[in-house]
C-alpha cells in the first residue's frame, strides 16, 4: 500500500500501538495503521463511510472498528497518547463556526417572546380560578 494515504507518521504510529486492544478473538485484525487512516480520513473529511476511499480497507471495517473501539474509550487512550508530545488535552481548541443549532433553538418553549420575571409573577393575579 502506499504510504502516503497514512495520516499518521511511523513515530505517532508508535506512540499509539501500545493503547490498541490486544484481546481479539477469531480472525486476525488487519492493518491496523491502514485502518485507523482510514477512519482519520472519514472523520478530518466528513464523508459517509460508505465513501471513504477503498485504499483503507472494507469500509464496514472502518465503521466497527470505530464504533467498537469508541465503546472500550480506546479512542481516548490514543488521544492522550498522540496529545501527550504537543501538550495537555486541555489545550485543544473545537471550531464553533462548525456546530450547527436548529432554527428554534434560540427561544425555548413558546419561542423568543419576552417573559415576565418570577418577581413580577409572584404579584400579580392568578391565572386559574380555582
Amino acid at each position: 500500500m502506499d504510504r502516503s494515504y497514512f495520516w499518521l507518521s511511523a513515530e505517532q504510529f508508535a506512540r499509539l500501538e501500545a493503547h490498541l486492544p490486544t484481546d481479539t478473538r477469531g480472525k486476525p485484525r488487519v492493518d491496523d495503521h491502514r485502518v485507523i487512516s482510514g477512519i482519520i480520513h472519514v472523520l478530518k473529511s466528513g464523508c459517509r463511510w460508505i465513501d471513504a476511499p477503498p485504499i483503507y480497507g472494507p469500509r464496514k471495517t472502518l465503521y466497527n472498528r470505530f464504533v467498537r473501539w469508541a465503546a472500550k474509550g480506546v479512542w481516548v487512550d490514543i488521544f492522550h497518547a498522540l496529545a501527550s508530545a504537543e501538550g495537555p488535552p486541555a489545550q485543544v481548541l473545537i471550531d464553533s463556526s462548525a456546530v450547527k443549532a436548529h432554527r428554534c433553538a434560540s427561544g425555548g418553549k413558546g419561542g423568543s417572546s419576552p417573559k415576565r420575571s418570577a418577581a413580577r409573577a409572584a404579584g400579580a393575579p392568578p391565572k386559574s380560578t380555582p
